[in-house]
């Protein structure tokens, strides 16, 4: 009588020789230089990471100076994102981009100022209404020469705005120079909101007009616009400014909501990359009614986001533009962490208006921008803010 072997024995067998050579090969994988240099390739494809990593081992191995292989990296990113002749790209080591994120937030601790690198230390631009620094009694103009024993003379702007943020509740200790005059202020650090937008009543031939002011497209900014604007009308404004001179953009989906508060429905703007699908961003809702008259106030530093929403009013017909000539940037960015906890800050496609307008000069080129309605430009040897005048002028003359 015929009988059949059983194949339950070869069968694990084969199982546990597949198991194997499988572990084999991920260990492996994962220490190339254990293996031959003509079997190298088949255990992993990643060639080109291979490179860069031989490349590091033998500078940092055979320098004649001890070298740390992680600013080499950074080094090397940072000339990678360079090469792409960009002006709007950049690559994050780790500590710039934790400084980018602070920046970003509008939640922070610290004393509440707004500064500028400065020889001797760092000049004080701006102190925030009700901030611990406004308490203490720190002034537009004021140079911070020292945090506790530390001098910042010739010290950046980022190591000497680290000693000064820190934990709410906390004190720090700062020499400040005022005129020729040394002082030590004792400022208290606590949980601040950075305020990115302003407003207030101004009257132009006895009509009240809202003027609203927005620095920067951060977190949080359509909410800020949408409760001042909601101020000055309570305050009975018949018109409104909206100034976006010098704000360098910020956020995408900030500009739609700022334009939102001003267009009822419709498109605010389109985008379009190479990696993702045309995109049309349609007004969110509860705009304020279209009957009050408005103008928006730009100059040669309003870019990016601001252009955006100066775009989406002026195509939609909501508002004049008044000042000079945009920035002219056409693209966007978007943020993409990476693995050693900095980022790449990459141009990813381009932005056109709701007429199609691409405020570019083609790619990552500078434009044309938008030409204003009405031409406003400030005269620094006169008094007064001439092109803010112009805006008050123009926009009383519509009100009904």
């Amino acid at each position: 009588m015929f009988t059949r072997p059983s194949r339950t024995p070869r069968l694990a067998l084969q199982v546990l020789v597949l198991l194997a050579v499988l572990v084999g090969g991920i260990w492996l994988g994962g220490h190339p230089s254990w293996l031959p240099a003509s079997l190298r390739g088949t255990f992993t494809d990643d060639s080109n990471g291979q490179l860069v990593n031989e490349a590091l081992n033998i500078i940092t191995h055979d320098y004649y100076r001890p070298l740390n292989r992680s600013n080499l990296l950074n080094k090397g990113m940072s000339a990678m994102v360079a090469s792409l002749n960009d002006p709007y790209s950049h690559y994050y080591a780790p500590a710039a981009y934790q400084s980018f994120l602070d920046e970003s937030n509008p939640h922070l601790s610290g004393i509440g100022i707004d500064v500028l690198p400065d020889p001797r230390g760092l000049l004080v631009v701006d102190v925030f209404p009700r901030s611990p620094a406004a308490r203490a009694g720190l002034q537009h103009d004021d140079v911070i020469v020292k945090v506790g024993s530390v001098s910042l003379q010739g010290r950046s702007t980022n190591f000497a705005s680290s000693l000064i943020r820190g934990r709410a509740g906390t004190q720090v200790m700062l020499t400040v120079l005022r005129g020729h005059q040394l002082r030590r202020i004792s400022i208290v650090r606590e949980n601040l909101v950075v305020p990115v937008a302003s407003s207030r009543i101004v009257t132009y031939h006895g009509i009240k007009i809202g003027y609203v002011q927005l620095t920067a497209f951060t977190e949080g900014s359509g909410a800020e616009v949408r409760s001042n604007v909601e101020q000055v009308l309570h305050a009975g404004a018949r018109a409104l400014i909206l100034d976006l001179r010098e704000n360098g953009g910020g956020l995408l989906d900030e500009a739609v909501n700022v334009a939102s508060i001003f267009i009822p429905d419709g498109t605010i703007v389109s985008t379009a990359g190479r990696s993702q699908p045309r995109q049309v961003y349609l007004a969110q809702g509860g705009a304020i009614p279209t009957s009050i008259p408005m103008v928006v106030l730009v100059d040669r530093d309003t870019a990016s986001a601001a252009e955006i929403v100066t775009g989406a009013l002026q195509d939609r017909g909501r508002a004049n533009v008044v000042g000079t000539r945009t920035y002219g940037k056409g693209v966007f960015q978007e943020i993409e962490p990476i693995s050693n906890g900095g980022a790449l800050d990459i141009t990813v496609g381009e932005y056109f208006t709701p007429n199609g307008r691409n405020l570019g000069g083609g790619g990552v080129r500078e434009g044309s921008g938008i030409t204003p309605n009405v031409y406003a430009v400030d005269n620094p040897r006169a008094a007064g803010d001439q092109a803010l005048t112009v805006a008050e002028r123009t926009v009383a003359a519509e009100v009904r």
